[in-house]
């Protein structure tokens, strides 16, 4: 759980970056998107792949360059 300690004389806007900042680290919102909603094993499997697809093809693309 990500924890930020604020400072006597700091502004809460920086407080509240640094704490969005970690909350985006660990993965937290990504996580609660994913959970919203019910996905189905065979979605999930598809997106996978095609992600790793995704993968493949960018690194594939970087080696060409």
């Amino acid at each position: 759980m990500p924890g930020v300690k604020v400072k006597e004389a700091e502004p809460f806007e920086l407080a509240l970056k640094k704490f969005k900042k970690q909350c985006e680290k660990a993965g937290i919102l990504s996580e609660v998107r994913k959970r919203e909603h019910y996905e189905k094993p065979s979605i999930k499997k598809k997106k996978k792949a095609i992600a790793a697809r995704k993968r493949a093809m960018k690194k594939q693309r970087k080696m060409m360059d």
